[in-house]
């Protein structure tokens, strides 16, 4: 498969995985373009391996949980939201509520449990995308779950379903 093919059918997947594991859309972009800047540098290494997507998603976990990008994840950005609540306001309301969760999760549990959940991968990939054992994954999603189901009894009114 060329490099270009690759981006072509994969790059909205990696654009929606790295989103969810970032919380930010532009800091997504940016962790993507990175990715794929040094991927397209060893393509023809890649290209061979059986699972080039798994590869190419580890390469993104890493990069998001590399120090270098602290800086730019602390660095103050203007937010633009969309004010329009047209069709789907529900689905996209539930969906930065579950945003906004995840970001108040520390960043290896965030990742544990975008692998699981969004990625639907099994602990034993997602320990090797981590770099960890597989207790440890298994430890980190429980923990995050127990955390995001605190947030959720603190703040039982954003969840409510409205009638």
């Amino acid at each position: 498969m060329e490099f270009a093919e690759y981006v072509a059918h994969r790059r909205p997947a990696l654009m929606r995985f790295a989103t969810v594991l970032t919380c930010q859309p532009w800091l997504a972009e940016d962790l993507v373009s990175d990715v794929l800047g040094r991927a397209f540098e060893r393509w023809d290494r890649i290209c061979r391996l059986d699972e080039p997507h798994a590869y190419v998603r580890r390469m993104v976990v890493n990069e998001y949980m590399s120090w270098r990008r602290r800086l730019a994840r602390t660095s103050p950005r203007a937010e633009i939201t969309d004010t329009g609540l047209g069709d789907g306001a529900d689905e996209r309301a539930e969906r930065d509520a579950m945003i906004r969760r995840l970001a108040g999760l520390p960043r290896r549990q965030r990742a544990a449990v975008v692998l699981r959940y969004y990625a639907g991968l099994p602990d034993a990939e997602i320990a090797a995308a981590l770099g960890c054992r597989v207790t440890t994954v298994r430890s980190q999603i429980s923990r995050a779950l127990a955390s995001l189901r605190v947030d959720l009894t603190a703040n039982p009114h954003v969840y409510q379903e409205t009638t």
